[in-house]
């Protein structure tokens, strides 16, 4: 084997422990342990351990994992022909409110699991550094603070209500983003 397959091999390993810890949390939550999420990505807890050193190093890689994949979600969805501000809002929108269903499930599961993630040391650190770049981009992109707030905050509501109410169905969703679009295009006062 080469250096390069021991990599590959590496990672596909990795991405498998993250999904299947994703599964085990979201059916367990907090009593989800290493030997089940182990288990489920079709390792030994020794091999697990292998990867992440403990429990929480494990957990912390699931929420970093989170972030960074649906931060490269949204922004794939920025249309750099669009010659006016709001860009990435535009497709932070479309993300949350739009037609992707694995997305949608994604962002659904993460709300679920997100308080047993946050108890870990660093998380909520992660959390709110996530959070203010999300804000610091949006604002670069020439948009008013308080338009930010109130569409960013509805786009996600409206995600994680998607999850759990059937009153917020796709055709909803997609209602709701005609709206959130306009908002963020409409002129300030």
């Amino acid at each position: 084997m080469t250096e390069h397959e021991g990599t590959r091999n590496a990672e596909r390993t990795r991405r498998a422990v993250l999904d299947a810890a994703v599964e085990v949390l979201a059916e367990r939550g907090t009593a989800a342990t290493v030997q089940h999420i182990a288990t489920a990505a079709g390792l030994s807890k020794g091999g697990l351990l292998h990867h992440f050193p403990d429990r929480d190093a494990l957990l912390y890689a699931v929420a970093e994992d989170h972030l960074e994949r649906f931060r490269l979600r949204v922004l794939n969805l920025v249309d750099l022909s669009e010659n006016r501000p709001g860009k990435v809002l535009r497709a932070y929108v479309r993300a949350l409110c739009g037609s992707d269903s694995s997305l949608l499930a994604e962002y659904g599961t993460f709300s679920g699991i997100w308080p047993a993630l946050e108890k870990v040391p660093g998380v909520q650190t992660l959390s709110d550094e996530d959070n203010d770049s999300w804000f610091t981009l949006f604002e670069q992109d020439g948009l008013d603070p308080d338009r930010i707030l109130v569409v960013r905050y509805a786009a996600e509501g409206l995600a994680i209500a998607h999850s759990y109410d059937a009153n917020v169905s796709t055709r909803v969703l997609e209602r709701a983003r005609t709206v959130l679009l306009g908002l963020i295009d409409k002129q300030a006062d």
